[in-house]
């Protein structure tokens, strides 16, 4: 956890930002549709990815960049909690927060956060859950990006257990964590597709593996992908 916060340090991130694209990475994103488990796969991902390479690198991400961000800013979590959600401010809340000398933008939320998102991916071995990460890190050679999808009613199955729902709340829930997640990858794009399929090396099914199945086929993927451009380039330097 020490190291994530590293992330916060100006000059830190700005050493990692100014890498050369030669040297990112690697990174693996995990987008995702409601209720799929994501967090579960990238806990397990991340394990083997350390047992298989001999290393202890290898980190995922999720929710722990808004409370740093929110730090950063000097504003309360939900501020960046309401971006991330798609929440906009009213123009009474502007308002008070401007005249209080705490009115932080949407731009300068959006910033910090594509600041931070890509100096993480950037720098590499990490594993990133949703927050935007497949349009952040979209230019980055050595990654991996990963969507997870299942049909409605499963996920909302899902949803009900773990979140304790009844149907018509869960539904609800889906519909809109859904949306507000499409729209955050839209976010930080520069063009706005209707269809963000075309972004992902591959889509999985949840409903059709286990968690720890989904786990080893991303690690596998990432070895046929990722590993073995990074080691045909190390090959190419030696020779050279």
């Amino acid at each position: 956890m020490e190291k994530f916060f590293d992330y916060f340090d100006g000059r830190y991130r700005e050493s990692i930002l100014k890498k050369a694209p030669v040297d990112d990475g690697p990174v693996i994103t995990i987008s995702r549709l409601t209720g799929c488990d994501a967090r579960q796969v990238a806990a397990i991902l991340a394990d083997e990815l350390n047992h298989k390479f001999g290393i202890t690198k290898w980190k995922w991400v999720d929710k722990d960049i808004i409370y740093a961000i929110a730090k950063e800013l000097n504003t309360d979590t939900q501020r960046v909690e309401n971006f991330y959600k798609g929440i906009e401010l009213s123009n009474i809340s502007e308002m008070i927060m401007a005249f209080s000398g705490g009115f932080i933008s949407d731009l300068r939320v959006k910033k910090a956060i594509r600041d931070v998102v890509l100096s993480m991916c950037k720098e590499g071995f990490i594993i990133l859950v949703g927050r935007g990460g497949v349009s952040i890190a979209h230019e980055i050679a050595d990654a991996l990006h990963i969507r997870l999808i299942a049909p409605f009613y499963w996920r909302v199955e899902n949803v009900m257990k773990k979140k304790e729902m009844n149907i018509e709340t869960a539904e609800k829930y889906v519909v809109d964590t859904d949306e507000k997640r499409f729209n955050l990858i839209h976010a930080f794009m520069d063009k706005k597709p209707l269809n963000i399929d075309y972004l992902f090396d591959a889509t999985i099914n949840r409903s059709s593996y286990a968690i720890q199945d989904i786990a080893d086929m991303i690690l596998s993927m990432y070895e046929k992908k990722v590993y073995r451009q990074i080691a045909d380039r190390k090959r190419i330097n030696i020779m050279r």
